[in-house]
């Protein structure tokens, strides 16, 4: 998900992984949940030894409901790492709150910075923050993984410290387009938030459709200070649009979806991975009912390989996982994984860890995840699915590209 505007988050993370998530390079899979394979997995120095890891992410605010999954389903990783007794060091979670706000980000970030024992990062989850604080963890030499930030520039900007685990915008964008397209969209009106995350998604959206031959009416609408969308609806419905898609996130998807279903309008209705979460569905009520959903993200409610670990996180948070709550498990396992290796040869340093993730070929529950020189998975490993909400809930559909209804 998400080009959103997070804080950061900190999370302690060191030992294991879940038996989801294989390790390493070995690609061996464990499906009992913790760190697979890998004869660096019992190696570690000393067994008194922890190593934490910092999670920056929204945790409170109108966008927190994504930051927890996240949250959660790191700390489910380093819980059951510490439990495995695979490694011979424990691993620890620091979370700092940005609230999504890249204006409150740099303030989550120092607190992960300026403390010695964080090693390494889980996010930031959001794009704008991402803009805002990535380059002050590159300059204190701090490896930063996000699960969620999906701005297609974040990869341009040479950051050595910097990994994402999930497809850009740009994917997002031009496989959501390509979808509308071949399943018979002939106007396509793309709304989005103004944020760093819903211009970037929705221009590209925009861009594919037009490419396409498909007729786009585009606009801009402040997601923080907008609350009647009644104006917008109308609007939407009056341009003739067949089909609309929101870049933004779920709070205001979810007014923008009660304000379409009053004024009548009956075209497709889509947004992008910031508007999937348990907060659109349940502001959005009856109306959320049909809208679909494009994000870079598994739906470990009907993964195979999410299967142990949709049992794991439904027992130890009495809910099943949601929106990147995978992808943070996979970002915590990666780390960990990265520290067994690097503690194979002494203490571990911000700088052994860093070059460790970039050697990494790690089998998690979501993808293979192996770094290009910018920080991107390779791209074979990179899936697009969609998902609707049907009856009150957000289901998967399947990898976008093979959809064609």
């Amino acid at each position: 998900m998400r080009n959103r505007t997070l804080t950061t988050v900190a999370v302690l993370v060191t030992t294991g992984a879940v038996a989801l998530a294989g390790c390493s390079s070995s690609k061996k899979s464990n499906n009992g949940g913790g760190l697979g394979g890998g004869s660096s997995s019992t190696s570690g120095g000393s067994s008194n030894q922890t190593y934490t890891l910092g999670f920056i992410g929204a945790l409170s605010g109108p966008n927190a409901q994504l930051g927890i999954n996240e949250k959660q389903g790191a700390q489910l990783a380093i819980d059951q790492a510490n439990q495995s007794g695979k490694f011979n060091f424990k691993v620890a979670l620091n979370p700092q709150d940005s609230e999504g706000d890249p204006a409150k980000a740099p303030a989550a970030a120092t607190a992960l910075i300026s403390n010695p024992a964080v090693i390494g990062v889980i996010g930031p989850a959001f794009s704008g923050e991402s803009k805002a604080v990535d380059p002050n963890f590159c300059s204190a030499g701090l490896p930063i993984v996000t699960a969620s930030a999906s701005n297609a520039t974040l990869q341009t900007k040479g950051y050595s410290c910097w990994h994402r685990i999930i497809p850009n915008d740009d994917v997002e964008g031009t496989q959501g387009a390509d979808w509308l397209a071949r399943t018979g969209a002939k106007k396509v009106f793309v709304l989005n938030d103004l944020s760093t995350y819903g211009q970037g998604v929705a221009t590209k959206m925009a861009a594919e459709l037009k490419a396409k031959g498909v007729a786009t009416v585009t606009q801009g609408l402040d997601g923080t200070t907008t609350k009647n969308y009644n104006p917008i609806a109308q609007t939407i419905k009056a341009s003739g649009a067949d089909a609309i898609f929101y870049g933004g996130y779920d709070a205001q998807a979810a007014l923008l979806a009660k304000a379409l279903k009053a004024a009548g309008f009956t075209g497709r209705t889509v947004t992008g991975n910031g508007g999937k979460s348990d907060v659109f569905t349940k502001n959005a009520s009856d109306a959320g009912n049909g809208w679909y959903f494009t994000c870079g993200c598994q739906d470990a409610t009907t993964a195979p390989t999410a299967k142990a670990f949709a049992t794991a996180y439904q027992a130890a948070y009495k809910q099943p996982p949601s929106t990147y709550s995978p992808e943070a498990f996979d970002a915590a396992n990666l780390f960990i994984d990265a520290i067994s290796k690097a503690a194979a040869s002494g203490p571990v340093t911000k700088s052994s860890l860093m070059t460790a993730l970039n050697a990494e070929n790690f089998q998690g529950i979501t993808t293979t995840i192996k770094f290009q020189s910018n920080g991107e998975v390779e791209a074979t490993n990179l899936i697009v699915n969609l998902f609707q909400q049907k009856s009150g809930a957000i289901t998967g559909l399947g990898n976008i590209n093979k959809i064609n209804s």
